[in-house]
């Protein structure tokens, strides 16, 4: 998780949680609660950025932002279906490869890393 995202995470808690303007103490609390010390320069940036914003509309924004970007699905669906039409006797000649044996239930990091 980028860095700043970690007192971005912070201030969604505590917006979500009731509280409609976190300060910089509230967010250095709950960022120690985890483990994490705060810099009181992102801290400061974060609510900089976000002074005299509404979060909900700005949240909306960017779902509505999301939406937009292409996911994907379309062409793996589309690439499973002309493999169910013509490619099963192909695939049941390959051999299926080997797993990694590394788990990557965590992907490399943490919620607060």
């Amino acid at each position: 998780m980028s860095s700043d995202l970690k007192y971005l995470a912070a201030y969604l808690l505590l917006t979500t949680g009731g509280n409609a303007a976190p300060t910089a103490k509230d967010i250095t609390e709950v960022l120690a609660s985890v483990g994490i010390e705060a810099e009181e320069e992102r801290v400061s940036a974060l609510l900089a950025e976000l002074e005299g914003k509404d979060i909900q509309e700005l949240i909306a924004e960017g779902t509505a932002k999301l939406a937009s970007v292409p996911s994907g699905g379309a062409v793996a669906a589309a690439g499973g279906a002309s493999a169910a039409a013509g490619g099963e006797a192909a695939a049941a000649e390959e051999e299926p490869e080997e797993e990694a044996e590394e788990s990557d239930d965590d992907m490399g990091f943490g919620l607060f890393d």
